[in-house]
């Protein structure tokens, strides 16, 4: 379920030539632990596997690509390169960097395979809310939402094998944290994330609509680990969930405006803005809100190590940064009134910005993702910008430290659901 690997596979079929795939394994990427990688690269052990069956070559390049693949592709003779998208910085200047140091003669190719409808064909330009994109989305997906063809069993043999791949000595070369444990609930790879998938539309999405929002309820698809990491594709989560719309639809289309809609727009978001983790990607409107409230005295002021050992005054924000500790994951309803509170009980915006991007890069398992940056839905990971600087959100009533940025409170959260409840769920150990 790859564009990208079908187009190669494709090319490769049509000049009758072998197909290799290739990791560049880096040693570390932003705030990344062994919790991440052991993810990855459990998944990509599958990948592996499924390769072999293929009769096609798998190999695992240590080191950034720059330095790795050129040299990869000049010693195995490649007659062309395809690689996927990501609207991240650091994604883009790796393909940069490849671009640059490949032979004249290597066509390189990009293929937007995360996304339904390409990040570049979805939109031109920066777009301002979910309501702006999603009419220019809804009329692309007829002709993006297809089916895959299938990936065949490859007939041309590279001449010499790939290389067995040691996989245990591939984590003596990352230079990460090893102190944020693997969690227990996720099992990495395609197979344990379709069962995922296949469990949620049989339990859950008949009450997605209803529930999604209530973190004592059993309503998510918890999908987000798999889809960040590629083990599942968004496209065929889509496909599975609309064979269900006739009867879910409430819950079938408040999946695709998540999953699709939100999910793109976030894309569309680090795509147009090179200052999406920043308060300088926010709108003019927002900053000067920030700007003239930031000396508003705070009713709390907590370090980065109180938040994350979840010490604060709030039960319920402890207990939402204890699930993501714990579990690598916090409920999608939660994740704004975590960033919001950071908001509220740091000394700055860009603090407070900071602060909630590292802490969601380095707990949540989709973290380090155009989602976390942006979009607040229960598939993705914290909306920091969102919830701290009001992208694709609107002004509200003007009051301290928030100025007109949306607002959240205790209260409302128990106007909403069980907040006792869950502060028991995930009470301190200690």
């Amino acid at each position: 379920d790859n564009w990208a690997f079908l187009y190669a596979q494709r090319l490769a079929l049509k000049q009758e030539l072998p197909l290799h795939v290739c990791f560049c394994l880096v040693p570390k990427f932003l705030e990344a632990t062994i919790r991440h990688y052991r993810f990855m690269l459990r998944g990509l052990q599958e990948v592996a596997e499924e390769c072999a069956e293929l009769n096609i070559s798998f190999h695992l390049l240590l080191g950034y690509a720059k330095d790795v693949l050129p040299t990869f592709v000049t010693e195995h003779g490649v007659g062309g390169l395809v690689t996927d998208f990501s609207p991240l910085r650091l994604p883009r200047q790796w393909v940069e960097d490849v671009r640059e140091r490949l032979p004249e003669d290597v066509p390189f190719a990009q293929v937007d395979a995360h996304n339904i409808v390409p990040c570049w064909l979805a939109s031109p330009k920066q777009e301002y809310s979910a309501r702006t994109i999603r009419g220019k989305i809804h009329a692309q997906l007829p002709e993006f939402l297809t089916e895959f063809p299938p990936v065949v069993r490859h007939p041309h043999l590279p001449s010499c094998p790939a290389e067995p791949i040691a996989w245990e000595a591939c984590y003596s070369s990352l230079q990460v944290d090893h102190t944020v444990k693997e969690v227990e609930w996720a099992t990495p790879g395609t197979a344990a994330g379709m069962a995922v998938l296949k469990s949620f539309i049989a339990e859950r999405l008949k009450s997605f609509s209803s529930h999604r929002n209530d973190p004592n309820k059993a309503a998510l698809s918890n999908l987000s680990p798999w889809l960040h990491f590629g083990q599942v594709s968004t496209q065929r989560a889509i496909l599975e969930v609309q064979k269900h719309r006739r009867s879910y639809k409430d819950s079938v289309d408040a999946f695709v405006e998540e999953a699709v809609v939100r999910r793109e727009l976030a894309e569309n978001f680090c795509y147009y803005n090179e200052n999406y983790d920043s308060v300088q990607g926010a709108y003019d409107w927002a900053q000067t809100t920030l700007k003239v409230h930031a000396k508003d005295k705070r009713p709390y002021l907590y370090s980065l190590q109180e938040l994350e050992q979840g010490t604060t005054h709030d039960p319920l924000w402890n207990a939402a940064q204890l699930q993501m500790v714990r579990e690598g994951k916090m409920h999608g309803f939660l994740r704004m009134y975590w960033a919001k509170k950071i908001l509220e009980w740091t000394h700055s915006p860009e603090e407070a910005l900071q602060f909630a991007i590292y802490l969601n890069d380095r707990y949540e398992l989709d973290g380090r993702d155009p989602n976390g940056y942006l979009t607040l839905v229960s598939l993705c990971p914290a909306g920091c910008l969102w919830s701290i600087c009001g992208i694709h959100d609107q002004g509200w009533a003007e009051r301290p430290i928030f100025g007109k940025i949306r607002y959240m409170n205790y209260a409302g959260c128990k106007r909403k659901f069980d907040v006792e409840q869950f502060e028991r769920r995930y009470a301190p150990t200690h």
